[in-house]
């Protein structure tokens, strides 16, 4: 299902999936506190609940935990966001890096450990919300640096080889691209006054120039190898006091 753009006017609409209850009751009432910026409209504490709940709410963020009463949350991770709207940020105790890599790469936009606090909860949630990522640095080089191959051994003029081969079209659309994260390709498209077919078509030359994946794995390049500066396009989101990157 194609992707859509976050209504920033309207509240947040928020999901909670915790096995917990005391858990759950402190979400609740810290989302809950935050109006009309933002707002839960569900809650979960097992699987079926939490899918059940995203088909028929569409929240714009689910936070969860990984772990629902000895069940993975990872497992049905890709479903659980199936309905093309909703984001995943976990909200885990776990800090086994494979564990949380993986997390990512089934689509959660970030990841928080229960030791942080309700100020940077509540930062998370709209930062997921505004299409941005919330990682720590150490995740984005293992999960985004394994996939667009960062970590393979190139000659010092690879590099600027990929990006000269992008025309100056091609330039702008991964600016563009990059400032409307958390928008659709058709809107994408409206903003740069081409088509979304021609849209389409040029992304996927750009992927094949830079050999990244999709939209997201070109994003992180784009901020990670300098195709953009930082202030033109919106940063994913970092836990207070971290040093910012994509």
């Amino acid at each position: 299902m194609k992707s859509q753009a976050p209504d920033l006017s309207s509240p947040i609409k928020v999901m909670l999936v915790e096995d917990h209850q005391t858990m759950l009751w402190g979400l609740q009432a810290l989302v809950e506190a935050e109006r009309p910026l933002m707002a839960v409209v569900g809650t979960a504490r097992t699987c079926d609940e939490a899918l059940a709940g995203a088909a028929q709410l569409a929240p714009d963020v689910i936070l969860l935990d990984l772990d629902l009463g000895g069940v993975s949350v990872l497992d049905f991770l890709p479903e659980l966001l199936a309905n093309g709207v909703s984001r995943a940020l976990v909200l885990t105790a776990a800090h086994d890096p494979a564990l949380l890599d993986l997390a990512a790469r089934r689509g959660a936009r970030g990841i928080l450990h229960k030791e942080v606090t309700a100020d940077q909860v509540i930062k998370a949630i709209a930062k997921i919300h505004r299409g941005e990522l919330w990682f720590d640095a150490a995740t984005m080089d293992r999960v985004f640096g394994q996939m667009l191959g960062w970590r393979r051994a190139l000659r010092p003029d690879a590099l600027p080889e990929k990006h000269a081969a992008l025309t100056a079209r091609e330039r702008a659309i991964v600016s563009a691209v990059v400032e409307l994260s958390g928008c659709a390709n058709h809107e994408v498209a409206q903003r740069l006054f081409i088509s979304e077919h021609t849209l389409r078509n040029h992304l996927s030359s750009i992927y094949r120039k830079l050999d990244v994946p999709n939209r997201l794995g070109m994003y992180v390049y784009a901020i990670r190898h300098g195709l953009v500066q930082p202030e033109q396009g919106a940063r994913p989101g970092r836990p207070t006091g971290r040093r910012g990157s994509a």
